[in-house]
């Protein structure tokens, strides 16, 4: 048993996670929300109320296809499935706000009943968002126009292993722990673990490019995809004949990160490893952020490289996310936890002591082991108290890290002071490659009377910051509404007039996720 040998989370509509594995702030934290400013809100959160938007006919045009016990239209149905789990979204949630509640929910089995909804929904000018974990944070779930969710929990099997290839076939609708233990059962791991494994879904780590805590180790999610199956308004497009190709453009990249604009995702064919025997995991201190930079990228760019490399700024490493039962408890310099899938490489350390670092031995690492799933459980207990609590992330080439961190940390601090509300701004490195690396940075301050607008400028201003210190809008959040504009400007007019010639194509009627990802036309 390992600490990502989990059951699949149920997800309590509007709150992160299990709910028997909710976290109490400590005191410390407490403490320090109150030196913020925050103060806990008076109201409780408000129940939603109903607003019927599907006709009989079009929901008799869904039952054809699944049958009637596969097409459910209640109210709770629906809000379950409403937005995603950013911020702004779970706000939104608290405030009873249904603006973004799908019409109805439809379970598929298959991808031909996939294919026959979409063509269904699109010559009845029915909206589709398709939904597996629901957990996006960018707005991925919240389309410009009245919809209905295409919830692929069904499609769940693990269709094929290739033991000589080491490869597996996985439905889209297979959720990140189940896809470990699928594969664990047959020796194999695929060795993608986000922040949001626990309720994540194979379809949305290829929809949104995700990116998970093992990527110095096993890779991107992008990187293990070998092959996939798309459904589409106009029918059905299969692509990974062989690992690699010069047959013309990689079109497997182009449909990986699509967001549901183009089609629905149905199932991946992913690389896999054999199930590590043994793991170590332990923590190096370095005297500042620039230091231990220098040092991770030595690793990057020459070797060897460990399974998971990450590297807490001053200010995460003070407050000590590797152990919400102890916030507040870090010691001084920065942190960086370094993992082995397989056997301690000495040749790691030996780099790391060579770059100025002094291993602080295996209790850190441990306690980030054990705790990296736990994070996320932080935000619901802050939203309670009354604090602004979001994340966001961007990446960059070496060169342009420090002044792209400086930059986005300045824009954050400057935005939210000048509402009233200065924040606390913690940064880390947890994705490294030859040429670059990401920026992760995780936000708290005192909320105003609108938290919602008050986040939005924040963010408008770490986005324009990102930009101008050339930075990508995402690393792997992904697009969807909150970064589209943003996203636009960065690619250019004319490579967003490739994308929506590709989309037209596919789904010509405009019902695939609209608005996500593209401007509708």
């Amino acid at each position: 048993m390992t600490e990502s040998d989990l059951p699949v989370a149920q997800l309590t509509p509007g709150r992160w996670g299990d709910p028997s594995h909710s976290v109490k702030l400590p005191a410390a934290a407490l403490d320090a929300l109150k030196h913020l400013g925050v103060r806990r809100p008076p109201h409780e959160p408000t129940a939603p109320a109903d607003r019927p938007g599907i006709t009989s006919e079009q929901v008799a045009v869904l039952t054809d296809v699944v049958g009637a016990k596969h097409v459910t239209t209640d109210l709770d149905s629906r809000w379950a499935h409403t937005r995603g789990y950013s911020t702004p979204d779970l706000l939104r949630h608290r405030a009873g706000d249904t603006s973004d509640m799908p019409d109805a929910v439809v379970y598929p089995a298959s991808h031909d009943e996939v294919l026959a909804l979409l063509t269904a929904c699109a010559r009845h000018h029915l909206a589709v968002v398709p939904y597996s974990g629901g957990t996006s944070v960018v707005g991925g779930l919240a389309p410009d126009r009245r919809f209905i969710t295409l919830d692929l929990r069904r499609l769940d099997q693990l269709l094929d292993l290739d033991e000589v290839s080491r490869t597996a076939t996985l439905q889209a609708g297979v959720r990140g722990p189940a896809a470990e233990a699928l594969l664990a059962a047959r020796g194999y791991t695929l060795g993608h673990f986000p922040q949001s494994y626990e309720g994540a879904s194979i379809g949305g780590y290829a929809a949104a490019r995700s990116s998970g805590q093992s990527s110095a180790g096993y890779g991107r999610f992008d990187q293990m995809v070998v092959g996939l199956t798309l459904a589409t308004p106009r029918g059905t497009i299969e692509l990974g004949r062989a690992p690699m190709s010069a047959a013309g453009p990689d079109l497997r990249q182009l449909v990986l990160g699509s967001e549901g604009a183009f089609g629905i995702i149905t199932s991946v064919v992913v690389r896999i490893r054999p199930r590590p025997t043994e793991r170590h995991f332990e923590g190096w201190r370095f005297e500042n952020f620039e230091t231990g930079l220098t040092a991770i990228r030595r690793l990057a760019q020459d070797g060897p490289l460990p399974t998971v490399l990450r590297l807490s700024d001053e200010a995460e490493t003070a407050v000590n996310l590797a152990d919400p039962d102890v916030l507040g408890g870090g010691s001084g310099g920065v942190l960086a936890i370094i993992g082995f899938d397989g056997p301690y490489n000495q040749a790691t350390a030996d780099v790391l002591t060579k770059a100025g670092g002094q291993n602080l031995g295996e209790g850190p690492g441990e306690l980030w082991r054990v705790g990296r799933y736990r994070a996320p459980y932080l935000r619901d207990p802050l939203l309670d108290e009354g604090a602004l609590v979001e994340t966001l992330e961007t990446a960059a080439f070496w060169s342009r890290i420090p002044a792209l961190k400086a930059a986005v940390t300045e824009a954050l601090v400057g935005a939210l002071s000048a509402q009233g509300t200065p924040p606390l701004v913690l940064c880390h490195v947890s994705h490294v490659y030859e040429t670059g690396a990401s920026l992760y940075f995780t936000v708290i301050s005192a909320q105003t009377d609108d938290p919602i607008g008050q986040w939005r400028q924040a963010k408008m201003a770490a986005s324009e910051a990102i930009a101008s210190a050339g930075g990508t809008i995402s690393h792997h959040h992904g697009v969807g509404t909150d970064h589209r504009s943003a996203y636009a400007d960065e690619i250019g007019p004319l490579a967003v007039e490739a994308l929506q010639a590709v989309k037209h194509t596919l789904d010509p009627d405009g019902v695939m996720n609209p608005g996500i990802l593209l401007t509708s036309r």
